[in-house]
């Protein structure tokens, strides 16, 4: 019985002779869905412009724990990526357009502090619609925005964000499908 056990010790022990070699970390693999769109055109929407049908268009009922200064304030949200695109919209006249710009731009610029850098693109679509797309590089809460204006009566700001820690590796191959998302959104969007 010693002799068994001696032997089975030394069997164990010679047969683990190769070395450890620990496996890269990965990521899990996402499984995309096939882009197509369609029409949001609510009644009494100062807007309209196309979301991909894989997403939910929700209206935005808190903000920052009271309620939205309008009712077409809403979110684009897809909930197999945990992430949504948060839209908001103001008059311009009651704000003016200068601080509503201010304000996106402050807004971009508070990623700063953690953003490797941000890129900025000037807007112009075949409907009248201007703006600006801001880039921003790095571990950032939102590596993807936008605003759209008329520069006389409507302006809209549009934010995408994850419900997960923001790494820019994990989240990169999610944020360059739904930035395509968010172009056409923009190419589509028309104001009433």
């Amino acid at each position: 019985m010693l002799l068994i056990l001696f032997f089975s010790i030394c069997f164990f022990t010679l047969s683990c002779n190769s070395t450890y070699v620990s496996k890269p970390t990965g990521y899990f693999k996402i499984d995309f869905p096939e882009k197509q769109y369609t029409l949001f055109n609510q009644p009494n929407f100062p807007y309209s412009f196309e979301y991909p049908t894989y997403a939910t268009i929700v209206r935005d009922s808190s903000f920052f724990d009271s309620t939205p200064e309008n009712p077409w304030w809403i979110n684009v949200e897809f909930p197999q990526f945990n992430g949504r695109i948060y839209i908001s919209y103001k008059a311009i006249g009651k704000n003016t357009l200068e601080k509503l710009l201010n304000d996106a731009f402050n807004l971009t610029n508070k990623q700063s502090v953690k953003a490797t850098y941000i890129n900025d693109s000037l807007l112009s679509t075949t409907n009248g619609v201007h703006g600006m797309f801001f880039k921003v590089s790095g571990n950032v809460a939102t590596a993807n925005q936008f605003f759209l204006t008329d520069s006389t009566n409507h302006f809209l700001r549009g934010a995408l964000y994850f419900d997960a820690a923001p790494n820019q590796d994990s989240l990169r191959p999610v944020n360059d499908f739904l930035v395509k998302d968010m172009q056409h959104l923009i190419n589509t969007f028309k104001w009433k």
